[in-house]
């Protein structure tokens, strides 16, 4: 597969891309988790700068906005709590019991159940948000990791790092039913838009598997192999799929790179050299863009997702691990 470098003729390119996108890219907002600083970085969408930072808990990753974008909520694993950010005023009004460690985390289509991975206590927890109580803990597997639930809301998966399977919760019972086995450490979990399939990285086995969700059954399962970097640093985290199901995009770790991925034939397309250590991935409004967080080399890369090409780079706080957009 061909490895796209930005090298010095594309500065232009990538300069004159960024001027060119669409204008609803504009009035977008990226919010980033910094773990090490103990921060949000505020990008403005227009201008592709930080315009701002607001202190939170200690060691935040995972973040997610409401379905309005009247909030944010955000993971402070050292902390054990969900933090709750009001966008209207930048400000903590908040925080929901979020039992100890949570790291990723999932809302319901119904704006009010917030599902939360507890990795130490290999349990997920279950929690109002309008009441700020928790509903239920559910037993899964050992570590727990990932989090998605899926678009019509029937079920939760998570992932759990040690036992290298996906848990599916049914959310009406609030209840373990089935488990399906993957890679080794699987990370982050992601349905498709139409909630056919489920997407699974797995960070030490160094690939992301596909689910049929009406089966649970592995349909496929994704390797890579970048030219010149050693298979061991090909650690999948992040995947992120484009609404009408035609890309799916995962983020290598320490290999430095987002792998394209052809969502219909599962073939990788290209990798995009982007900063150090990728962890997560966020797209904005329309999917013109793809927002990048990179934990070692502290900034945040966007792809052109029309051209896929990285045109920039945005130097963020220590460690930034999670990112949201809000219009």
């Amino acid at each position: 597969m061909p490895d796209r470098q930005l090298r010095a003729g594309h500065f232009a390119v990538a300069a004159l891309a960024a001027f060119m996108m669409p204008m609803t890219a504009g009035a977008e907002t990226i919010y980033v988790t910094n773990e090490r600083d103990n921060t949000i970085s505020v990008i403005d969408g227009a201008t592709l700068a930080v315009t701002g930072t607001i202190k939170v808990g200690k060691r935040p990753r995972g973040i997610l906005a409401d379905s309005k974008f009247t909030r944010l909520y955000i993971c402070a694993s050292d902390d054990d709590t969900v933090q709750v950010l009001d966008l209207a005023t930048g400000k903590i009004i908040g925080e929901l019991p979020s039992g100890d460690d949570p790291e990723q985390f999932a809302l319901h289509p119904d704006d009010r159940h917030l599902y939360i991975s507890n990795e130490d206590d290999n349990i997920a927890t279950v929690v109002d948000v309008e009441t700020r109580s928790v509903v239920a803990q559910i037993e899964v597997g050992v570590e727990p990791e990932g989090m998605a639930v899926s678009p019509d809301g029937a079920w939760a998966v998570n992932t759990s790092e040690t036992t290298n399977m996906v848990h599916w919760i049914d959310t009406a019972q609030q209840k373990l039913v089935d488990n399906t086995p993957v890679g080794q450490r699987p990370r982050h979990a992601e349905f498709s838009a139409d909630g056919k399939t489920l997407w699974v990285s797995s960070e030490i086995g160094g690939t992301v598997t596909v689910i049929d969700v009406g089966t649970r059954k592995v349909i496929k399962t994704i390797d890579f192999a970048v030219k010149g970097v050693p298979a061991d640093q090909i650690q999948p985290v992040g995947v992120k799929l484009t609404r009408d199901g035609s890309l799916a995009f995962a983020a290598l770790g320490p290999a430095n790179r987002v792998a394209v991925i052809d969502a219909k034939t599962f073939e990788v397309k290209d990798y995009l050299l982007v900063g150090r250590r990728v962890w997560h991935l966020a797209f904005n409004g329309d999917e013109s863009r793809l927002y990048i967080t990179n934990g070692v080399s502290n900034d945040v890369s966007v792809i052109d997702v029309g051209a896929l090409e990285v045109v920039k780079s945005i130097p963020v706080g220590r460690a930034p691990w999670g990112a949201v957009v809000v219009p």
